[in-house]
């Protein structure tokens, strides 16, 4: 065999070993190089809008393909009631998920943060201190404190990690001294604590770090964002924010009653009431049934005004209040926003009424204002002052009332209290509307 052919057999085949080689490793390691990391930030507070979001941002993110999906936490807390249903979500998941804590996951953000596969934290990181707090800085009552014991026990067993600790972040009576927890003291976890007791797999400065440590310094990073409406549905639909604007619409609306023509108080009342609906549409609290209800009863409330009785009024303002409740994540809340709105505009209307009466605005359609007075021309009946010392007989016995001719002009009249005869002569001495009294003249007058 030449020199030639054997070099050319050599290349042939180191050809082959090449292919073999791509083909058997050159795959793994593209699929290694092109995974996708989806990373969905859960900030400010958990409420029904961040719930709609990591909703809609999860679904999107297994609908892409993703590999592995990043939750970065910065949350003081919020509603447990949330914080169950996002729990929900991400143990619904089907791909890796973890929990990069870069500053802190307080509350029901530590809860959302037991509930992913693993959890990293920055250096300055804090996570813990779960009790369960009412809307008015009151510890929760026993039933809602068991509960949320349960949740959190849970969650850290659903992932492998010591319920203990999830336990003593929710109870306060649990005694953990060597980890500053002592009874009377929720538990909060740094991250070198949070490594000791292994709700922590390590330690990063950054997103690049954590990368790295998951293996996935290689793998496309697609950001998810909440949209604009999504933002302003987070802010509409807070706690805090929801009486506040049910406050400006039910006090738009009476200050509107009050003022003539549609000015900036009911124009402020419409929009109030619009936002409100609005935000909890985007946050999928309220479909178009609440909407068709408020509408409704806002047209029966209007339909008031030109139908007497009342019933179309409380109709209306039933229908309002219902859309509302239809809306509302929480019949408590709902409530009490309601409640105070009401109130304030109770306490509105009273000071508008005695400063302003019924004067202005609507009720100077509704109200009959016309008074037969003498000032604009209404008398009642004739005051005939002028008959007032007329002398004339009667002809008709007064019993005390009967018939007098004064001037050959019959009038009826009235004795002052005595029984005068017909053929009398009388006087009239007073005039009183249609009421004319008169006195018998002595017989030595006739």
């Amino acid at each position: 065999m030449s020199v030639k052919r054997l070099f050319t057999y050599m290349i042939f085949l180191i050809a082959i070993l090449i292919t073999v080689f791509y083909v058997e490793f050159g795959v793994s390691a593209n699929d290694a190089n092109h995974k996708t990391v989806h990373i969905i930030p859960i900030e400010k507070e958990v409420e029904r809008g961040l719930q709609a979001f990591l909703d809609r941002a999860t679904k999107e993110a297994i609908e892409e393909g993703t590999d592995h999906i990043i939750f970065e936490i910065n949350t003081p807390g919020g509603r447990v009631d949330s914080a169950g249903e996002i729990a929900t979500i991400l143990q619904d998941l089907d791909v890796p998920t973890t929990s990069f804590i870069v500053n802190r996951a307080l509350s029901a953000g530590s809860y959302i943060a037991l509930n992913t596969d693993t959890i990293y934290m920055r250096p300055q990181a804090t996570m813990g201190a779960s009790g369960v707090i009412t809307s008015d800085g009151n510890a929760a009552d026993e039933k809602a404190q068991s509960a949320w014991l349960a949740a959190m026990k849970s969650a850290a067993e659903s992932k492998g990690r010591d319920p203990k600790y999830a336990m003593a972040m929710a109870d306060e009576s649990m005694d953990l001294p060597e980890l500053d927890a002592g009874e009377g003291k929720f538990l909060t976890l740094g991250p070198s604590e949070a490594l000791e007791v292994g709700y922590s797999e390590g330690t990063v400065d950054n997103r690049k770090d954590l990368l790295q440590r998951l293996g996935l310094e290689n793998a496309t990073v697609m950001e998810k964002e909440p949209t604009l409406a999504e933002e302003v549905a987070r802010f509409l639909t807070n706690p805090v924010v929801i009486p506040i604007l049910l406050s400006i619409a039910s006090l738009g609306l009476v200050v509107e009653l009050y003022s003539p023509g549609f000015g900036v108080a009911g124009i402020m009342g419409l929009i109030s009431l619009v936002l409100f609906f609005y935000g909890h549409i985007v946050a999928g609290l309220a479909g178009m049934e609440a909407v068709i209800l408020l509408i409704l009863g806002i047209g029966l409330i209007i339909a008031e005004f030109f139908v007497p009785g009342g019933i179309l009024g409380l109709l209306g303002a039933g229908a309002i209040i219902g859309s509302l409740f239809m809306s509302g994540y929480d019949i408590g809340h709902m409530s009490m926003s309601i409640g105070i709105a009401f109130l304030l505009s109770f306490i509105v209307s009273i000071i508008l009424f005695r400063r302003m009466g019924m004067d202005k605005g609507i009720f100077r359609h509704i109200i009959l204002k016309d008074q037969t007075t003498t000032e604009l021309g209404y008398v009642s009946s004739v005051n005939r002052l002028e008959l007032i010392g007329l002398e004339g007989i009667t002809v008709t016995p007064l019993r005390p009332a009967g018939t007098a001719v004064f001037d050959q002009e019959r009038l009826d009249v009235i004795s002052e209290g005595r029984f005068i005869d017909e053929n009398e002569k009388v006087k009239i001495v007073k005039v009183e509307g249609v009421r004319i009294v008169v006195r018998q003249l002595p017989s030595e007058d006739v």
